[in-house]
């Protein structure tokens, strides 16, 4: 192709799409795929295969012959089971005819969140280190994103005060994600209420990703989740987006749901029935399955991850890694500011000197810099060896 040509394509580019960085996970796992003997450490993905009873379900249903378009706002028999699981474990009330939405992953939940609440110039509230899609969906709805850092001296959890203190009259959203990726921190119910207290001083609405609500360890396990809503004066202003890629294990599948306030819901629900029509049939009957059979495999899946979340942590801290007590999703977050060596480089190295996949933590926000984020959802053998691994490229740093 002549340079002509790709300069003139080039023309066709939007100005929301330049502007659009490329994910900071993708790169180096790129990379990864073109090498032999790689642990991947990287990819936010269960190394479980997805409970039977779902895979069981979706196949019957096409042998049935269920291939067409479910209504909108997807399957009546999930929105009920996804609306009698949120009762039942955290008090919250919603009603399946106009409240929920089942969406393509809580990816297209969040940004239906966005479309539906935010004009142009309005501002979001993110605490960072956060997921790298939270602050490109504010943007593709047009929104100016405010960062707010955690810091690890306060557990990685955001503040009152820190969200007061970046309150201008734009301010529009608060957009928050716990259990957190990529740091495996979860929210106090008693930071939860202040928070609440500023959120309603200030009338913000709330997006709550909640998708890593049911792995949980540790503390926050015995306190059990906190969901946003269930505080008082947030139901009416928070939209709680879910879905089953991570406590089911069921990432392929693409299902994800919203829960909001009618008046929320239905302006998501325009969005959604222009964007995707619905998310797929085969993947709401898994979901049906994962809600009515499946509890006892999410438990199975939680204990391992805890086992694998204690030995991976104290490992890197053997290494010299100081490793912050991750108590949710099944990340973990080293600081490797001893090898002297940023975050990207530790990343690049490690991955051509000893062959295991980190992310960089800067590519969460600029809270990450310093840090690496590591997934410990890969089996144990695996993380024994990239522990030794890690060891290794540790010591030969410091020496």
């Amino acid at each position: 192709m002549s340079e002509s040509v790709t300069t003139h394509t080039a023309g066709f580019i939007s100005k929301r799409a330049n502007n659009t960085k490329p994910s900071g996970i993708r790169r180096f796992f790129e990379i990864a795929a073109t090498m032999e003997d790689v642990i991947s450490l990287g990819i936010g993905e269960p190394d479980f295969v997805s409970p039977q009873p779902v895979i069981d379900a979706a196949i019957a249903s096409l042998h049935k012959g269920q291939t067409g378009y479910t209504s909108n706002a997807g399957l009546l028999r999930l929105r009920r089971l996804i609306s009698e699981s949120l009762e039942r474990r955290y008090g919250i009330s919603y009603s399946p005819q106009n409240q929920i939405i089942v969406t393509v992953g809580g990816s297209e939940a969040m940004l239906l969140a966005m479309l539906a609440t935010i004009d142009p110039g309005d501002e979001v509230l993110i605490p960072e280190p956060c997921f790298v899609s939270y602050g490109p969906l504010a943007e593709f709805a047009g929104a100016r994103v405010v960062y707010i850092p955690t810091r690890v001296e306060t557990g990685f959890q955001v503040t009152a005060e820190d969200i007061a203190a970046r309150i201008t009259p734009r301010s529009k959203m608060l957009f928050i994600g716990y259990p957190n990726n990529p740091t495996g921190a979860v929210l106090r119910r008693e930071t939860l209420e202040d928070i609440a207290k500023v959120v309603i001083e200030n009338d913000l609405v709330v997006l709550s990703d909640e998708i890593y609500d049911r792995l949980v360890y540790g503390r926050a396990a015995e306190e059990g989740h906190v969901s946003l809503p269930s505080l008082d004066g947030l139901y009416e202003r928070t939209i709680l987006t879910g879905g089953f890629s991570k406590n089911h294990a069921m990432t392929g599948w693409r299902v994800g749901y919203s829960c909001a306030p009618e008046a929320l819901s239905d302006a998501m629900y325009k969005m959604h029935q222009y964007v995707v029509m619905c998310s797929s049939t085969m993947g709401q009957v898994g979901a049906v399955a994962a809600l009515e059979t499946c509890d006892e495999d999410v438990e199975r899946m939680r204990r391992s991850y805890d086992e694998r979340r204690r030995f991976i942590v104290d490992g890197l801290r053997a290494a010299g890694l100081p490793t912050f007590e991750p108590e949710g999703a099944f990340y973990c977050f080293p600081d490797i500011t001893s090898t002297g060596l940023s975050s990207e480089a530790f990343v690049e190295r490690l991955l051509t000197e000893e062959q295991v996949a980190c992310v960089p933590g800067d590519a969460f926000g600029p809270s990450g810099a310093g840090y690496v984020r590591c997934s410990y959802a890969t089996a144990m053998d695996k993380l024994e060896e990239a522990v030794r691994r890690i060891t290794r490229f540790a010591e030969r740093r410091r020496a």
